[in-house]
């Protein structure tokens, strides 16, 4: 995982990597699509191979095996491959190969409620409001899993679900998200109202105030 617009760090460790020359190596990244990346040729760099949105974007720590990808982007998630080979005679041999996956995460704003409009209504023993709201959070990805409202009351948690639309922006691929809810509130009992949004099992979640 790497955030939007930071390093992302590609491993290619394999065993006895600390005893390997890298003079003796090749080694070279590729996308799915079999776009090179980046390239070392016998402990040089190379760049003849590159494809263009590559060039000037990577490097490679030697100590650690490890590809730095800056400037990450939405459009930089997927699979990566890492080929190492060793110059024998006759043709190269691969002796390791191996494959991560790059997730991008952009953090979403702390989602904030507004107040639609509100509409009275009289019920038999005590009166009543309704409250149109909206909670809204923008910027992140990937897209969130869902949206939720928290109505507390004394120790008493309810939660809801709204309607809630996300957007994706075409340009920066960012999500927008906002929940909507019409709900009725006794007027004489204090009560919380916050939203949740979901990001994910290892993103967590964000409250608003």
């Amino acid at each position: 995982k790497s955030f939007l617009n930071h390093t992302a760090y590609l491993s290619c460790f394999f065993p006895n990597s600390q005893t390997a020359d890298i003079k003796d190596l090749r080694v070279f990244w590729q996308t799915g699509t079999d776009e090179v990346v980046h390239e070392v040729f016998h402990g040089q760099e190379k760049h003849d191979n590159l494809s263009p949105k590559y060039i000037n974007r990577t490097k490679m720590d030697m100590d650690k095996w490890t590809l730095q990808l800056f400037n990450a982007g939405i459009v930089d998630e997927g699979q990566y491959t890492c080929i190492i080979q060793h110059r024998v005679k006759g043709s190269p041999q691969v002796i390791h190969k191996s494959i991560c996956s790059l997730h991008i995460i952009a953090n979403y704003s702390q989602p904030e409620i507004a107040l639609l409009h509100t509409g009275e209504q009289m019920a038999a023993h005590q009166p009543q409001k309704y409250l149109n709201l909206s909670c809204s959070s923008s910027g992140g990805y990937p897209e969130p899993k869902q949206m939720t409202w928290l109505i507390s009351h004394e120790n008493t948690t309810r939660r809801f679900m709204g309607h809630t639309d996300v957007s994706q922006d075409a340009a920066t691929k960012l999500y927008n998200v906002t929940s909507k809810l019409n709900i009725p509130v006794p007027t004489n009992i204090l009560i919380n109202i916050s939203c949740l949004l979901h990001l994910g099992d290892q993103l967590g979640s964000l409250v608003s105030m």
